[in-house]
């Protein structure tokens, strides 16, 4: 079948399916199977413009709507979510590849963020000061912004959208979502799970779409602001259209994330750790390890264990309880297999290679197996660029400051992990590494929902992180109220500038 005969997943717009009508249409492949299961509307102009209006026109009354009405859906969201959410695993799976284990924990991290945004009415809540001056007392609102565009990767088809949806919608935000158009079908079910617990129509739109579908979110006067969660460059582009529109951005980019051995540590939790934060996903996380930093004499032991560990994993479908699944697409394997390559030709060692290895699956699912390479220059291409796949690279240094210095001059600053029995050490290191998202002892340092989300450098495009009460400052802005009612004494005219008394 061709794309446009292909069962085709549907916008979500007016509270209910849309079915596309823009006449462009994508595929979407099942990655452990290695063919097309549906399509995807690429939406053109009309369409763009008819979600952005269902949006704006749900707005007033979702801004008004009260606290105790908006938190009931919440709560009922949050239920429906937590009875059904080996559904959405299923759909995760089936359209991403990562395995059934690692799709039920990105639904988890997300839900914490739904659980955070439960707090809203506190965490909306102003300021009051009384008597600033005689009869005058001053306070602060927050309130919503109005319709806010949402751009989530294909990495996360879930998790993502919860870090940012529940939080624009709870302090009384429409949201239009522009989920991957590799795995976009978990967006309409999030959606479609809001609206059984009560969300209005119009306050949720789910709009598919490709560069003409973000370009149409950037460039639209009715958007007030943009989250975008995806590569580095695309990141900058989003980042720069946006404000250049006159939104309000935050755009998180792409990472090399380095984690520093030192020769104190405990190299058995550092072996689980990195293959545990290398190859979850197949690589494909923002916060993934990639990067081992190994202060001799450590690096030879550690390769041993590593490659010991990385032997017992099982690739394969991740419906049949394997480790780790495909890569989301055929050219997406292809591109990250060539690296091995590069690293060849740049003079490192290929310890494990995970081309052509036996998989639990179909042998036409895009697969490459867990990889490891050794002495990996850091002017190749393997260690400068973010190949987002399952590669673990070793690049060995002779001291903690060489390490701290290798990791402070990469471009990006989203995470970074050391592991060392040296408290004085690790202290040390989360003062001086210039990185965002600080592990110690700890491989993914992704922050709890109460606190907040996003790197430094070329991670991190704008101000505001995500989620946490950094998120609830992003869709909010600041009111200043100066009030004073008169009573019957007051003192008249005067034509003097005003002065606090």
């Amino acid at each position: 079948m061709t794309a446009m005969t292909m069962p085709a997943v549907s916008h979500w717009i007016d509270g209910k399916p849309r079915p596309g009508t823009g006449g462009r249409f994508g595929p979407i492949f099942d990655p452990a199977l290695g063919r097309q299961v549906r399509s995807v509307p690429l939406a053109g102009e009309a369409e763009i413009a008819e979600a952005i209006a269902s949006a704006a026109a749900a707005f007033p009354a979702w801004r008004d709507a009260s606290m105790a009405k908006r938190l009931t859906i919440m709560f009922a969201f949050r239920e429906l979510l937590n009875a059904r959410k080996a559904e959405l695993a299923e759909l995760i799976t089936e359209e991403h590849g990562k395995v059934l284990s690692d799709a039920l924990g990105e639904i988890a991290r997300g839900q914490e963020v739904v659980e955070f945004a439960l707090g809203f009415p506190h965490l909306t809540k102003g300021e009051y000061s009384e008597n600033v001056s005689t009869g005058v007392d001053v306070y602060s609102l927050r309130q919503p912004l109005g319709v806010v565009g949402v751009i989530s990767p294909f990495n996360f088809p879930a998790m993502v959208p919860l870090w940012f949806v529940p939080v624009a919608i709870a302090a009384g935000n429409t949201v239009v979502l522009k989920p991957s158009e590799k795995d976009p079908s978990a967006a309409i079910w999030i959606a479609g799970l809001f609206a059984e617990a009560g969300l209005p129509p119009g306050v949720l739109t789910v709009l598919h779409g490709d560069k003409q579908a973000v370009d149409g979110l950037l460039e639209h006067p009715d958007v007030a602001s943009i989250s975008f969660v995806g590569s580095t460059p695309i990141a900058k582009y989003v980042y720069e259209t946006g404000t250049r529109n006159g939104k309000r951005v935050q755009a998180l980019g792409g990472a090399k994330n380095h984690m520093l051995v030192l020769p104190d540590a405990d190299l058995d939790l550092v072996a689980d750790s990195a293959v545990n934060a290398g190859f979850g996903s197949a690589g494909e996380r923002c916060m993934a390890i990639s990067v081992i930093v190994a202060v001799e004499p450590v690096a030879d032991v550690l390769i041993e264990k590593i490659a010991q560990r990385m032997a017992t994993l099982r690739v394969g479908d991740g419906r049949r309880g394997c480790d780790m699944g495909p890569l989301v697409t055929e050219q997406h394997r292809d591109k990250v297999a060539s690296y091995l390559d590069i690293a060849s030709q740049d003079g490192a060692t290929i310890v494990v290679d995970g081309r052509g290895i036996q998989v639990d699956g179909d042998p036409n699912g895009f697969w490459l197996g867990p990889t490891l390479i050794d002495n990996v220059p850091t002017t190749s291409r393997v260690y400068t660029e973010e190949i987002f796949g399952p590669v673990l690279s070793i690049v060995r240094v002779a001291s903690y400051e060489q390490g701290v210095a290798l990791i402070n001059g990469n471009q990006y600053g989203n995470g970074t992990a050391i592991f060392t029995n040296d408290g004085g050490a690790a202290r040390r290191f989360q003062n001086e590494v210039t990185v965002g998202m600080i592990g110690i002892n700890v491989p993914i340092p992704v922050p709890v929902a109460y606190f907040s989300f996003g790197g430094w450098k070329d991670s991190l495009f704008g101000d505001v992180k995500a989620y946490g009460a950094a998120g609830f400052h992003f869709f909010t802005r600041e009111k200043a109220v100066t009030s004073r009612w008169l009573d019957p004494s007051h003192g008249g005219i005067n034509l003097g500038f005003p002065q606090n008394a």
